[in-house]
């Protein structure tokens, strides 16, 4: 087992994760830039190295500076949490070459399921279901329009290299293609430097489910469940849930297999998730595969009882997985809280929390690392806590959620709490009727629908 990691990460995941070390016995370090100096993480770790100034170029993003820090402190592994340098092979060799395990994925594995074509292909060698579309890149114009033409519209256009819903563009005819064809590619290249892009058949009406895995160096795998993701605004994941309402025992069984069988294609050692759309006749194609720990991670724990961050670190140490598949043995769901007023288009609220009170009781988890007197920097995503609820039906999570978001007090800024609070008062909401789209056609902010 490790004696010492580095969390090369901030927030709320980077005190998760040195809680969970703390558990086992393990000495943490954490890294800050100069504007996080005064977060929770920094307090908590063992060891606390400043590596650079607030931009995440500067500091999250240095791997030259994360290295360094881990060679002064003598760390053994680096844990990179989510976001910035957890899906990266350059980072990933570099601990390799440094003698630094990196809990994560290996650079082959980052580099296999990270380019969305070559993954579309592995799947489809593996028997995965995919959506149909073009084999490999586009050439040019034409071959997308005689590829949308072989598909069917309507069709979406991605960018290979993107993510969060960045050079992503849905078409529904040949004119629409021919306007979209070059300010996509623009925007692709703007955005991760690449202006590669795929084209797939787009899915109407769908569900966001994704798969939770974990797989060992020994070739075992397992599957720890679903969790339904579809309540998102421009991609952005707001709610998440287990079990998904959607969800049957016959359909949980085909996507978790097929999950397995996607991280045994890339011989995947770690924890991580298969992300699959899934259409109104529960048809399911798979979307990528996320080679690391997730925000909503957190209602698969409760869900099963299982403490993700351990199962990465074992792993990484070369401790078998059970290999074990899981069902929900509780009802979970979880709300993001941002620093956003989401009756101000969403505007990003940095700044000083007053007054906070972040609810309690049974079955209610809170991941943050805000406090009264905190002040939210401007630089970093908006996201500041996570509120986790659990109970033994879906009707009694809302009811629970309910009381904890009136419970959840944050002055000083503007949250998404208003906007969480309207969602579950939403009856399609609350009946379990939603798509990836809800929020497009439903105007939750201005709803004035009240269940009693």
């Amino acid at each position: 087992m490790f004696n010492k990691i580095l969390i090369a990460n901030r927030g709320e995941i980077a005190l998760r994760i040195i809680r969970t070390c703390k558990e086992m016995g393990i000495k943490t370090v954490a890294v800050y830039s100069t504007a996080d100096k005064d977060s929770l993480h920094v307090r908590f770790a063992d060891e606390a190295v400043c590596i650079g100034p607030p931009p995440s170029s500067e500091s999250y993003l240095r791997i030259p500076s994360i290295i360094s820090a881990a060679e002064i402190t003598n760390s053994d592994a680096i844990h990179p949490g989510y976001g910035f340098l957890s899906e990266n092979a350059k980072f990933s060799k570099v601990c390799e070459d440094n003698d630094i395990k990196f809990i994560g994925a290996s650079p082959g594995m980052i580099d296999a399921m990270g380019d969305k074509a070559s993954a579309k292909a592995t799947m489809i060698a593996a028997g995965v279901p995919c959506v149909p579309g073009s084999a490999g890149l586009l050439k040019d114009l034409a071959h997308a329009k005689k590829t949308a033409s072989e598909i069917v519209y309507p069709v979406m256009m991605k960018a290979t290299a993107g993510g969060g819903g960045k050079g992503m563009r849905v078409l529904w005819n040949d004119e629409e293609l021919e306007d979209a064809w070059e300010k996509v590619r623009r925007e692709a290249k703007a955005a991760f430097g690449n202006d590669g892009m795929y084209m797939e058949k787009f899915i109407e009406e769908p569900r966001h489910i994704e798969i939770q895995i974990a797989g060992d160096m020994y070739g075992n795998y397992c599957h720890m469940s679903e969790r339904d993701c579809s309540i998102q605004r421009r991609h952005q994941k707001l709610v998440e849930e287990t079990p998904s309402p959607f969800m049957t025992t016959k359909l949980r069984k085909d996507m978790g297999e097929a999950a397995k069988r996607a991280a045994a294609a890339v011989n995947y050692e770690g924890v991580g998730t298969v992300e699959f759309l899934v259409d109104k006749h529960r048809n399911f194609f798979f979307m990528e595969m996320n080679t690391r720990i997730q925000v909503e991670h957190t209602i698969t724990e409760e869900a099963i009882s299982w403490d993700l961050i351990k199962e990465q670190i074992k792993i990484a140490a070369g401790i078998p997985i059970t290999g074990k598949d899981y069902k929900p043995q509780v009802h979970v769901m979880q709300c993001r809280i941002n620093a956003e007023d989401p009756f101000n288009n969403w505007r990003p609220s940095p700044g000083k929390i007053g007054d906070y009170h972040q609810p309690g009781g049974h079955g209610v988890r809170v991941d943050t690392h805000v406090y009264s007197g905190y002040t939210i920097p401007p630089n970093y995503d908006s996201m500041i806590s996570k509120l986790i609820v659990y109970a033994r039906s879906r009707e009694e999570v809302i009811a629970k959620m309910r009381r904890a978001l009136d419970e959840y007090v944050i002055e000083g800024i503007k949250t998404t709490i208003p906007f969480h609070q309207r969602l579950l008062m939403n009856p399609d909401f609350v009946a379990g009727n939603f798509t990836t789209k809800f929020l497009e056609e439903h105007d939750i902010l201005n709803d004035e629908v009240v269940i009693e």
